[in-house]
């Protein structure tokens, strides 16, 4: 059964850095594209960055430039490097283990979910 688990949320100010990790188990890292997707209150879940299996990667466009996706498979963990923050950027934050081996930001699919981590960002 796989299970993941999201860890480094907390709060920061404006232009500050956080680093999200999600510890996965009953999974290799091989096969499926992963991904981080943010949920801030009364807003729907929307794809932050997607990993593929060959190491591939996407950002939507409001985090270009400023977000870092990676994963280690040896040490079966998924990343997020989030510098430059800004308030907009306040939202839960979850993990996704997906459907396929292409990396892609739509919440269909993915099929394995974390419980999330908060960030929070002041201005």
């Amino acid at each position: 059964q796989v299970r993941l688990v999201e860890s480094g949320g907390g709060s920061v100010q404006s232009g500050g850095s956080l680093r999200l990790s999600c510890a996965f188990t009953g999974y290799n890292g091989r096969r499926n594209s992963m991904g981080w997707f943010r949920q801030a209150p009364g807003k729907e879940r929307e794809g932050v960055a997607s990993i593929n299996s060959v190491g591939g990667k996407i950002y939507a466009d409001f985090v270009k430039d400023r977000f870092t996706i990676s994963q280690d498979n040896a040490k079966n963990t998924l990343y997020l490097q989030m510098d430059s923050l800004k308030p907009e950027d306040t939202a839960m934050y979850y993990c996704a283990l997906g459907n396929w081996w292409y990396a892609n930001l739509q919440r269909e699919n993915y099929k394995i979910w974390g419980q999330g981590t908060q960030v929070t960002v002041s201005s």
